[in-house]
């Protein structure tokens, strides 16, 4: 139970901190162009021998009327294609596409369909299974195959993947992309079972893949 609350918190947390980003790094732009355009502002009082000090009052609007008519503008080419033309050069930096890729996943990944699932399929060895994340639900190229990807311990950067049927693939709903991250650094000292303080289950009490997508995507 105490499990369950601080997963919810965790999760609503992160939600949350995804939330304010955006509004956080708006009102920080914001603020650093008012300061450069104070800053304008006053030099060029200075150039035609009017000191701000002795009117703050009237520095003060001069300063929040370029301000607003700066952000008038600005307003104005965010309604263009400027913002895509410039995403578009971005895209053609080596990584830029697979960096906002990556941050996408740790943004919607933590609850709903798209969320990284951690899930078990059939190991190396001629028995036994293999722990690893699926980053998307999307089907392969290969009829009702999805993709696994098996991370190499303790550094999580390399692996393998994997294209396997959906009723191999079997979904550990309560762990989380932390839980295998935890899980690859500790190189087996802990069980992941205790990574997830859960007990260990039977393979037939997890759920199959394609029952997950039939309960998230039917």
């Amino acid at each position: 139970m105490k499990d369950s609350i601080l997963k919810h918190f965790t999760q609503t947390i992160l939600q949350g901190l995804f939330g304010l980003l955006p509004v956080t790094i708006t009102v920080v732009v914001i603020l650093w162009l008012y300061g450069k355009i104070d800053l304008l502002v006053e030099k060029l009082f200075h150039l035609v021998g009017f000191t701000p000090q002795h009117h703050e009052f009237l520095w003060f609007l001069a300063a929040i009327t370029l301000f607003f008519v700066l952000l008038y503008v600005m307003g104005h080419l965010m309604q263009t294609r400027l913002v895509k033309f410039f995403e578009g050069m971005l895209a053609r930096i080596p990584g830029y596409k697979t960096i906002k890729d990556i941050i996408n996943i740790f943004n919607s990944s933590k609850e709903g369909e798209n969320r990284v699932l951690v899930v078990a399929i059939k190991g190396f060895a001629s028995e036994g299974y293999n722990i690893g994340l699926m980053y998307s639900q999307k089907e392969s190229i290969i009829k009702d195959h999805y993709t696994v990807t098996l991370s190499m311990s303790p550094i999580p950067n390399g692996g393998y993947m994997f294209e396997v049927h959906k009723s191999n693939i079997y979904v550990i709903e309560e762990a989380t992309f932390d839980h295998n991250l935890q899980y690859l650094l500790s190189m087996g000292v802990k069980s992941f079972a205790e990574v997830v303080k859960s007990e260990p289950k039977e393979l037939e009490e997890l759920t199959v893949l394609s029952e997950w997508l039939e309960k998230y995507k039917g």
